[in-house]
Order: C-alpha cells, then structure tokens, then sequence
C-alpha cells in the first residue's frame, strides 16, 4: 500500500512539472526567446509580400 502511494505521488508530481515545463515553453516562444523552427507568422508575411510585388488582379 504505501508503495502504491509513493508510486502515485511521483507520477503526479511528474505530470505537474511536465506541465510547468509546457507553460513556460508557451511563454518562452511568445516572446521569442526560443523557437520551435515552425514560424507561422514570418511564412505568412512573405506570402503577402511576394503578392504584393506580382500585382494579380
């Protein structure tokens, strides 16, 4: 029984920092300072510029 409790604890405490972790990283890629390399905005943007200069009417 009290390994089942051990057991338990830890596992709970795991999902609580992987989720910590997860949090952080969302605020950490918010402000830029670290990338996942898939920059949705900056594809965007150039998708927009390069319409821009081919003038389609």
């Amino acid at each position: 029984m009290i390994k089942k409790s051990i057991t338990a604890f830890f596992e709970s405490l795991l999902i609580f920092f992987a989720g910590l972790w997860l949090v952080v990283r969302i605020i950490l890629e918010y402000f830029g300072i670290i990338s996942d390399g898939n920059d949705r905005t900056t594809g965007i943007k150039d998708l927009r510029e390069e319409y821009k200069k081919a003038n389609y009417k």
